[in-house]
């Protein structure tokens, strides 16, 4: 149960800025503090008076109106209480831990769970009560363990969950073959074969740029290790032991993950070299809008910038109206989960059974600054912020996945299908732990490695074999595990 998890928030004798999440001083064995009691003055339900809370958000809820839709509602309910919401105006990867003790982070911020939790370690943000939230009851376990850490018995929440982030597959309805329901729906089950099969979706891949040399099946950076490691734990692999908690054993080339970097291997093969660095991620929209590119994968929160991009390219290449273009993109464009993966590992392999996809996958949520002079205001605008209508109106404006199982429920469709994944095991949340930061670089330099390695003469091939693939994998651990030890 969530309320046995959910601990002390704050100690009754030392101000909680000086512990946060990251640790605390003080006996928190009091029953009212483990139950989220009032047991300390820095949530004590005091409104502090004529106060400007600066909000740090991400940059796709600024650029699409969300935000300031969202501190306007909350500006205008509390403005007889004399709190105002604005935006903080930062770098939305702004350093808390650096800037916070001098005055220059925000009071509450909005960010994946492994950056909140990573300020938690070093006591740079406050823990919340999560049982008085509206939201508390709607919103899995599996999400709350997100900002959920254990300091000297006691359990804290560090953030509140807003939305779920896991990779989807993006892709152009419009761009399917005439004949697919004929030649790429083996099943007639009316669902293109491509979409189903990560198999299908490489013939099909290899099939399109054949007839016609400028344009793509799928495309993805492989660079991107939050993206290319789900790869690896669908055949095994895994992050940190002990359910993502013990950075000691690194996992990204357990079990057969040899056989994720196969396939990666192939789906590059039917790409071109843009796939070796960032190009593909950051040309994607417009790629895809042109029809340059079939498909791709991206998180559900930049639904509506690749909405966007499509609904201008019917406009400019069609002269087709505003409106009109808008409603063609939203009937073409399709956000829907990963494909399955054949057991083999080989995406030749006709004959291979067929296996879900996993994937790499985080929480976004609200956390508050240590560093706040209004601890109870910010507290407010975090509760006004994860409520059912402004988290219900951030899922219709940008496409996140909610966080909130009834907001899900309305939204439906992609919604319900991660929360599945999500209950299935099947999305992998990154770990709650500082040692998370120290697997990009080192994952990054094996896929760009793997990715080079097609475009290789056969004599300077690195990762002719599975055999080749396990030692890379086992050497990127190597330097995880350095990287970490270092550090500590």
């Amino acid at each position: 149960m969530k309320k046995q998890w959910i601990a002390a928030v704050l100690a009754a004798t030392v101000a909680l800025t000086a512990t946060a999440c990251g640790g605390a001083d003080t006996d928190t064995t009091d029953d009212s503090a483990k139950k989220g009691g009032t047991g300390a003055a820095v949530f004590n339900g005091q409104l502090e008076e004529n106060v400007t809370i600066r909000v740090l958000e991400n940059d796709t809820a600024i650029e699409k109106g969300y935000f300031k839709e969202l501190i306007d509602a909350f500006n205008e309910e509390y403005k007889d209480k004399g709190i105002q919401a604005v935006d903080a105006n930062m770098d939305q990867y702004l350093d808390l831990a650096n800037d916070g003790p001098y005055g220059y982070g925000p009071d509450v911020l909005y960010q994946a769970n492994d950056i909140i939790m990573k300020y938690a370690d070093g006591k740079h943000i406050l823990p919340l009560p999560a049982e008085e939230f509206e939201c508390f009851e709607q919103i899995p376990e599996t999400a709350w363990n997100a900002f959920h850490t254990t300091v000297d018995g006691a359990e804290y929440t560090c953030g509140i969950p807003v939305n779920v982030q896991a990779p989807m597959l993006y892709y152009r309805k419009d761009l399917l073959p005439a004949d697919w329901e004929s030649a790429w729906d083996e099943d007639k089950d009316s669902v293109p074969d491509m979409i189903q099969s990560w198999s299908k979706m490489y013939d099909y891949s290899v099939a399109r740029h054949e007839a016609n040399k400028k344009q793509y099946g799928y495309m993805k950076s492989l660079n991107d290790m939050y993206f290319s490691s789900g790869f690896l734990f669908s055949y095994g692999g895994f992050i940190f032991g002990n359910n993502n908690t013990d950075p000691s054993e690194i996992g990204f080339a357990a079990g057969e993950a040899e056989k994720g970097a196969q396939v990666l291997s192939q789906l590059a093969s039917a790409m071109n070299e843009d796939c070796i660095d960032d190009t593909i991620t950051t040309n994607a929209y417009s790629k895809l809008a042109d029809g340059s590119y079939f498909a791709t994968i991206s998180t559900p929160d930049v639904y509506s910038t690749f909405l966007d991009e499509l609904t201008k390219a019917y406009e400019e290449q069609e002269g087709l109206s505003e409106w009109d273009a808008a409603k063609k993109a939203e009937e073409n464009l399709v956000m829907t989960a990963l494909p399955q993966l054949p057991s083999s590992g080989d995406l030749t392999d006709k004959n291979a059974e067929q296996i879900v996809s996993k994937c790499m996958g985080g929480v976004n949520g609200y956390a508050v600054s240590s560093y706040t002079k209004a601890p109870n205001a910010c507290l407010e605008f975090v509760k006004f912020a994860t409520s059912y209508d402004m988290v219900k109106r951030r899922a219709h404006m940008l496409g996140i996945a909610p966080a909130r199982g009834d907001v899900a429920k309305e939204v439906g469709g992609t919604s319900e299908q991660i929360f599945k994944n999500l209950d299935a095991g099947n999305i992998i949340l990154m770990p709650s732990i500082s040692a998370i930061a120290q697997i990009w670089t080192p994952g990054q330099t094996f896929f760009i490695d793997l990715a080079q390695d097609v475009y290789r003469a056969d004599n300077e091939k690195k990762y002719k074999d599975l055999a080749s693939m396990k030692a890379g994998l086992e050497d990127m651990c190597k330097q995880i595990n350095e990287a970490i030890t270092t550090l500590q």
